[in-house]
């Protein structure tokens, strides 16, 4: 399983920004798709995940201004920001986890190679 993730850039603050990541290989299912970013010197944290039942979970910086999709068909998962902050810059990392391929292999996580987002004037 191998994921892609598109949409990063550079943005003002108070700006918008979306990204994407699709997963692809073998895939049967996929239970969690989420996002986690990172700032150099500080641990890697949860933005946002959902399920494949669509019950999203946010960390507490994204609740009312982030907000997480995904198409289980397509096997994407997508993350709409708003109203961004010089201190959302990051790399931001797309996870899946509890995946089950075709021949049903369980993969536990898989992690993208990330995307980065600078928020800045």
């Amino acid at each position: 399983v191998q994921l892609v993730e598109s949409g990063g850039g550079l943005v003002q603050p108070g700006g918008s920004l979306t990204l994407s990541c699709t997963a692809s290989g073998n895939i049967y299912s996929i239970y969690g798709m989420g996002w986690h970013r990172h700032v150099p010197g500080k641990e890697r944290e949860l933005v946002a995940e959902i399920t494949s039942g669509g019950v999203a979970g946010y960390g507490d910086f994204a609740e009312g201004r982030f907000t997480i999709s995904r198409d289980n068909a397509k096997n994407t998962v997508s993350l709409e920001m708003k109203d961004l902050k010089p201190e959302d810059t990051a790399v931001y990392y797309c996870r899946v986890h509890s995946v089950v391929t075709k021949t049903m292999e369980h993969q536990y996580e898989v992690w993208g190679q990330g995307t980065q987002v600078t928020v800045s004037s």
